[in-house]
């Protein structure tokens, strides 16, 4: 089974680490390929809320739902790699491996929406982990929080990268008649070999194509979001990758800068001196330049697009070619004013 990341990044909140000592291994390639390739494990979560809430000004949704910690797409740029530390795992090969699973999340998710204090607005599905990752196939919790939302009038955004989407055609064909739905689909490159490296289990870049297509007909509110955005890597195929989404049926788009917050930027690192050696060097230099000379930055503001020459280059380029296929503007604003208040899942009726 193919990984984004091979190593296992030591936890930044543990004290102790262990260090794997393979230098007498370095001749026993076939073992040290079997360590590496880990089955996956899915591990119930007994979280007892399923809505985050986010108050950073640079983010533009507020709450937000993941029904999955961890995710088995691999991506070794993903800046939710380090969350997973939160859960005592390592942002490198367990993050793609041990994927925590909330199988009660539409109950939750119910139970939120039946508070009296909650005054409707879109919710993001999902802001950490995609909600349509390969799990998803199995546990069907994004489709069950699909028709929570359906049902009550909820107004949510979806971000994937995988083509799975489509699956649930119907539900999100139902909610855009009620003005409830915008879909993004996130696509990084047109090279498959490229997007077989950097993303290993996602959906390839002709199949998420497919889905804007579908999700297009259908009526649908659909964007493209080409994010990382990597300098060096992937920027120059910015015309491209537009140009195709416009075809195929994207109303809108947007992109952000790689970001490698904490321990992302090992995963990313290893993977990029393992994949593309002869691009690592000037890869990183370009990330610096865009990051005041570090591998990250931070500030809000300036964590998602970056600052500096190569960065407004990026930021121009990117403007310049989503007005010319059509996608410089933002699809059209979702309805919360029909929002009907579910009933609490411990039966108790309303007085009012």
């Amino acid at each position: 089974m193919r990984h984004g990341s091979r190593i296992d990044p030591p936890n930044r909140f543990e004290q102790t680490r262990t260090e794997p000592d393979d230098e007498h291994l370095a001749w026993d390639i076939e073992y040290l390929e079997r360590r590496q390739d880990r089955k996956i494990e899915y591990l119930p979560d007994h979280s007892k809320s399923i809505i985050s809430e986010n108050h950073s000004p640079d983010i533009p949704f507020r709450y937000s739902l993941n029904p999955y910690r961890g995710c088995v797409h691999g991506c070794p740029y993903c800046y939710a790699r380090n969350t997973h530390e939160y859960l005592g795992f390592n942002a490198g090969l367990d993050f793609e491996t041990k994927v925590v699973v909330k199988h009660r999340a539409a109950k939750l998710f119910q139970e939120f929406l039946s508070r009296d204090a909650w005054t409707p607005e879109p919710i993001a599905f999902s802001g950490v982990t995609d909600c349509y990752q390969p799990a998803e196939r199995q546990f069907r919790l994004t489709r069950q929080c699909l028709e929570v939302a359906l049902e009550c009038a909820q107004p949510v955004g979806v971000v994937t990268k995988n083509a799975l989407v489509v699956r649930d055609l119907d539900l999100l064909q139902a909610m855009a008649r009620k003005n409830l739905v915008h879909v993004f689909v996130s696509i990084t490159t047109l090279d498959v070999d490229l997007a077989r490296s950097m993303e290993p289990r996602t959906s390839i870049p002709a199949a998420r194509l497919r889905a804007i297509e579908l999700l297009a007909d259908a009526g649908v509110p659909v964007g493209l979001m080409m994010a990382p955005l990597i300098p060096g890597l992937n920027d120059s195929e910015v015309p491209a990758v537009l140009q195709a989404a416009s075809e195929a049926g994207a109303q809108a788009a947007g992109g952000t800068l790689l970001r490698l917050p904490f321990t992302v930027a090992p995963v990313f690192r290893e993977w990029l001196q393992r994949e593309r050696p002869l691009l690592a060097e000037r890869v990183e230099s370009r990330i610096q330049q865009t990051r005041n000379g570090k591998l990250n930055e931070s500030k809000w503001g300036e964590r998602m697009s970056g600052s500096g020459p190569l960065a407004e280059q990026i930021r121009g380029m990117f403007r310049l070619f989503a007005k010319k296929h059509g996608l410089a503007k933002k699809l059209p604003p979702r309805d919360a004013s029909n929002f009907r208040r579910p009933p609490p899942l411990s039966g108790q009726l309303r007085l009012f």
